[in-house]
Parts: C-alpha cells; structure tokens; sequence
C-alpha cells in the first residue's frame, strides 16, 4: 500500500514541471515530458485549479501555471485537495464506524489516530519545493519527437 495515490504521484510530476518552466506548460507538453496520459494530466490539472493550487490562461499563450510558489504549498495541502480524505487506517476517517466495524471496541484505536496524526504533523512541514529538488524525471520515453510546447499548447488550445 502506497501512502501517495498515483493521481498525487502525477500532480507531483506535473507541479514540478510547472515550478521549473515559469512561462506554464500544457496538458500535452506535461503528459509527453513524462510519457503519460494526457486526458489524466487533463483531469488532474483541472482539478488542482479546482482547488486553487494552479491557474489556466486559455487562449494563442494558454496553458496553466502555479498559483503559489511551490514554497507555499505543504504535501499534506496536495494530498488533501486531491485525495479529500487521507488517513493511515480505516478508523480514522471523520465518521469512523462507516470505516470499520471494531471502532467502538478497537483498543488500539487510540494509538493508531495518534500514529496518523503525527504523519499528518510531518506532512504539513514538507513543501513541494523541498521535494522538487530531489525528482529526477526520466528522459522523455523512447521513440517520441520531442515538440515545442508552444507548437503542442497552440495545437490543443489548452
């Protein structure tokens, strides 16, 4: 079990991409750097303009930006915008006996929420931009052309 979801794990990738091209990128652009789907880089970039961790600028220069610097923005903020409800067991879910019927017996309840608490403590102090330094993205895969990203963003008039 992964504690980062693969749609966090690509909004990393993407919110790297645009930290490091100031100018802002298109769905296409990002998805072929990294050799993944474009229609979910799509999705994942509307939604973390949804919750207003990036902007879009339709239009010729279109395409999408950060709307805070990556120094602003705790990992704990990106999880919670794109997964809503992360927790470290079932029983710590705001409404708990949904998640697992041994919650109002379970003796290491208690412990369990202190556990999930403090990773949530840790998260909270780590900002993308610390994190951005250490992703070595892979080469683009083999066999593509690379393109402008102003010839693709023009293309998809995203």
């Amino acid at each position: 079990m992964a504690l980062l979801s693969r749609k966090v794990d690509y909004a990393l990738l993407i919110l790297w991409y645009l930290h490091h091209h100031p100018e802002g990128g298109c769905a296409r652009a990002i998805a072929g750097r990294f050799g993944l789907s474009r229609a979910f880089v799509a999705n994942i970039l509307k939604e973390l303009c949804h919750r207003g961790l990036v902007t879009s600028h339709r239009g010729v220069k279109g395409g999408y930006l950060l709307h805070r610097p990556a120094q602003e923005v705790s990992l704990a903020e990106l999880m919670e915008a794109l997964d809503e409800s992360f927790r470290f067991a079932e029983c710590n879910r705001v409404d708990p006996i949904s998640g697992c019927s041994l919650a109002g017996i379970c003796p290491v309840k208690g412990p369990v929420g202190v556990v999930h608490n403090r990773i949530r403590e840790v998260l909270r102090t780590i900002t993308l931009a610390e994190l951005f330094p250490a992703l070595q993205p892979p080469e683009r895969p083999a066999g593509r052309v690379p393109v402008a990203v102003a010839t693709v963003c023009t293309a998809a008039n995203l």
